[in-house]
């Protein structure tokens, strides 16, 4: 089975985020992908099964099974694409634990088609503000994933250094943390944390803007957006609110391919 890592939401090698895509020869049990996971160590590794309508998708991170990553579905629409599994010009039709998705080539960008998952205010559990040093947040909102809090500047969402161990006691499969952009070039960054899944930040997380992108559009009178998650690696995602769907759009870069030889179920 080809295994490959892509760096996505980036066209540089090392930055972006990491994920690992598997094209499975046939159906495998969730014990088998969550090990392979656990061995890839990244924060998501992707599963793609050919089907007559397009493929199915799922998605792991080393500890757990996810409803819905963007990062790995970009970058399994560049492997798609990349090992000549699809035409350059066919759209990518992902089934998944979250609908279909789409992914279609833009040049070299890829735009994916994902759902919006808005935010309602919330009251913050007390560990949740505590774990990440934050006294007193512009904004606490939760949809079905994760929290959402925004700060008052890029410097503040910068400079945060989370206790991740407390952070990982919140019943919550992340947290966005957010502000307007200090720099031109884009409209809000982010950072993403996500220890309850196994993963203390996460470099660049697509899923994230479904959230994100509503969110700022409604507060910046704009549908369209130019977002950047302000992790170690970096990454920029171009957003663009289209009523319940969110467009996300990114790059990716192939950095490892090889053959998984351990095929046993």
């Amino acid at each position: 089975m080809r295994l490959l890592q892509i760096d996505a939401f980036t066209a540089e090698p090392f930055k972006g985020n990491p994920a690992a895509v598997c094209l499975l020869d046939r159906e495998r049990d969730e014990v088998w992908m969550q090990n392979v996971a656990a061995e890839m160590n990244l924060s998501e590794t992707a599963f793609l099964l050919t089907r007559e309508d397009g493929f199915s998708l799922r998605w792991f991170t080393p500890v757990i099974e996810v409803d819905l990553c963007g990062h790995a579905t970009l970058a399994s629409a560049h492997a798609l694409w990349e090992e000549n599994v699809l035409a350059a010009n066919e759209t990518a039709r992902f089934h998944t634990r979250s609908g279909l998705l789409t992914a279609a080539r833009a040049g070299d960008w890829i735009e994916l088609d994902f759902p919006a998952t808005r935010e309602q205010t919330a009251d913050p559990p007390p560990a949740l503000l505590e774990s990440l040093g934050i006294s007193v947040p512009v904004y606490v909102g939760r949809n079905k994933f994760d929290y959402l809090v925004e700060l008052e500047s890029e410097e503040a969402v910068r400079n945060l250094d989370p206790d991740h161990a407390q952070l990982r006691g919140v019943p919550v499969r992340g947290v966005i943390v957010t502000s307007r952009s200090s720099n031109r070039d884009f409209d809000f960054v982010s950072r993403f944390f996500a220890p309850g899944s196994g993963v203390d930040e996460d470099p660049v997380t697509g899923s994230a803007h479904c959230c994100l992108t509503p969110y700022w559009s409604a507060r910046l009178g704009k549908t369209e957006m130019v977002a950047y998650q302000a992790s170690s690696r970096g990454g920029v995602v171009r957003v663009r609110l289209d009523g319940d769907r969110v467009k996300l759009a990114g790059r990716a870069v192939t950095v490892l391919r090889g053959d998984l030889a351990v095929s046993a179920a």
